[in-house]
């Protein structure tokens, strides 16, 4: 049968150059894009002329195109199109639901590729200088999600394993559950004082970071006002990061 080929692109963490050279070929080539919310908008203006651009973003309690529909979707085009390119933030493969979209194409027989993307961890530890790991203090990372799909702290997370890790935490929005994720680790044995960072519109304009520690750093977010996107970084190595810790917040970000 004449099925088309899907790419499943990492658009990065929002800074227009941060794709990968071969994301930027598929996205040139393609006839049409299907792409997320927080995608750098400006990518959009690489897409050939003639090529269908589909904006299949959620937010948060707004009405949203469902992941099923976005299924459906990416198998009619494929059927239909020789080259389809569905363009995630950040990597596809971390919290972007890939793995939902390549059961879809595969069980509809189409070849499909995952071009990985920047994630916004290693983006926004990059903008403040600082490693996730570091031999000697932080030899291991976890990325841990703080919202699951139902828009709640998930429970299926070990705390006290994350408690105990001796290493760099990320969380990916964690902005609802802020307040629990750090209880939850600060009352099951991990150092309050622990340097945290909070980073909102990581890598972007409008970016903001909130410096501070483990079990003060939800009260400070809610004093800056901090909504999604954002990560959590917290560990060892944060202490190194170009922002004191005596400064709450940065609110003219870190540049470009």
């Amino acid at each position: 049968m004449n099925r088309g080929f899907v790419s499943f692109v990492g658009a990065g963490p929002g800074d227009p150059e941060l794709i990968t050279l071969k994301g930027l070929r598929r996205l040139r080539e393609a006839e049409v894009v299907l792409h997320d919310r927080l995608i750098p908008l400006p990518l959009l203006d690489e897409v050939s002329q003639g090529a269908t651009i589909i904006d299949v973003g959620k937010a948060p309690g707004r009405p949203c195109v469902g992941q099923g529909h976005i299924n459906w979707l990416l198998v009619d085009w494929a059927r239909r199109r020789k080259r389809i390119v569905r363009l995630k933030g950040g990597d596809p493969a971390v919290f972007g639901r890939l793995g939902e979209e390549i059961e879809a194409v595969r069980s509809a027989g189409i070849a499909f590729e995952v071009v990985p993307g920047v994630t916004a961890a290693t983006a926004a530890a990059a903008r403040l200088g600082i490693s996730l790991t570091e031999r000697g203090s932080a030899s291991m990372i976890v990325f841990a999600t703080g919202t699951d799909r139902t828009g709640h702290l998930p429970a299926t997370l070990n705390w006290d394993m994350l408690a105990r890790a001796e290493g760099t935490l990320v969380f990916y929005m964690p902005v609802g559950g802020l307040d629990s994720i750090t209880a939850s680790l600060t009352s099951l044995g991990r150092d309050p004082r622990e340097p945290a960072i909070l980073v909102e519109h990581a890598g972007v304009a409008g970016e903001r970071v909130i410096a501070g520690r483990l079990g003060e750093i939800a009260d400070e977010a809610r004093a800056a006002g901090v909504g999604p996107p954002a990560v959590l970084i917290t560990g060892p190595t944060v202490a190194l990061a170009s922002v004191p810790l005596s400064v709450r917040r940065v609110l003219a970000g870190m540049g470009t």
